[in-house]
Parts: structure tokens; sequence; C-alpha cells
């Protein structure tokens, strides 16, 4: 049974009941976290940035990032309808990681960021780093963090796109960088 491709109409009605809060990423991190004997705070507002997980003595906000909604340079896609509505929301949510990282870096707090296949793939890994910054924060030092910011037509009605790197705290200059995506199913 084959389905009929969905109109714009459904997608729409599908992104819109994407949720922003208790993901699964989150709530799979929030529960090997605490099985780790690891407590924190939930919907905590620090500094006006409300982040996904927050251990307030030890001054640590963690965020899980959705690869599509933030810009994952591994797995981000561009859609290929409502382009420049999508390409405005990528760029609002990469300048919203951006302020708010260094916001909270200022202030004092350690930042830690993390897409949501890391969690996936490495859920362990990102347990067990949490759990070192936890014991010591003294150890942590902010990191470099590559988001697209941007993904813009390399050649009119073709199939390559230019992909516009940068990093989060913006140590390292923007990386252009050329991909070649599928040709669109009919």
């Amino acid at each position: 049974m084959t389905s009929e491709p969905e109109t714009s109409i459904q997608r729409s009605a599908n992104m819109a009941r994407i949720r922003g809060v208790d993901t699964s990423p989150e709530l799979r991190l929030r529960k090997a976290l605490w099985h780790a004997g690891l407590r924190f705070r939930l919907n905590m507002r620090i500094e006006g940035v409300r982040p996904d997980l927050v251990f307030k003595g030890r001054r640590i906000a963690v965020f899980v990032d959705g690869c599509f909604w933030h810009g994952c340079p591994l797995h981000y896609v561009k859609p290929r309808t409502k382009t420049e509505f999508w390409a405005m929301k990528l760029a609002a949510n990469t300048s919203r990681d951006r302020i708010q990282t260094r916001l909270l870096l200022e202030k004092g707090w350690i930042v830690l960021r993390y897409w949501e296949h890391e969690l996936n793939d490495d859920l362990s890994r990102v347990v067990q780093e949490i759990s070192i910054l936890h014991t010591d924060p003294s150890i942590y030092q902010a990191e470099a963090r590559k988001v697209v910011t941007r993904v813009c037509q390399a050649n009119p009605g073709g199939t390559i796109e230019n992909w516009i790197i940068e990093d989060l705290l913006e140590k390292e200059v923007s990386i252009i960088e050329a991909r070649s995506r599928r040709a669109k199913r009919n």
C-alpha cells in the first residue's frame, strides 16, 4: 500500500504538533541522569533563559537541541517547501542559541548543548560527561559548536547546496560547504 504525499496543510498540522519540551531525547536524558543519581531542575528560568535541565548548585545549564530545529551540521535537511519561512526559522533559532549560550557563559554558568543524535548514539557518554562536570565543575572549558545557519542553492534547479556552518561561540570564521542533494521524489 502506497501512501499519498502529504499536502501542505497536513504537513503544517504535523509540524505544529511537535513539542518543544518533554521531547523523547530530553526524556531519555532525564531518565538516565536520574538513574545516575544526578538531581536537576526543569522549567527553571536563569538569566532570562530556560534550559532543558538545570543543576542550580553547580551552575550547569543543559540544552538538548533537535537536529532539524537547531541546524545540526550532520543531520539538518533543508525543507523543499516554504524555504523562506524555514530559512528565517533556522536563522532565528541559531541566533537565539548563540545569544543564550553567550549570556549564560558571561554570567558564570557551564553551558552544555547536545544534539538529539548524540543522545541516540551514545547516551552513556553524555551522562558520564555531565556527571564528571557535576562532580568537578572547575574542569569545564567551553567548546566550539558547529551549527548550520543558512543553506543556499548553489545552482538554480540543481542538486548542489551551499551550507553556511558557523561556530555558536564565534571563535572561528564560518565555513561554506557544498553538498549534493538527491533530486526531489515525484
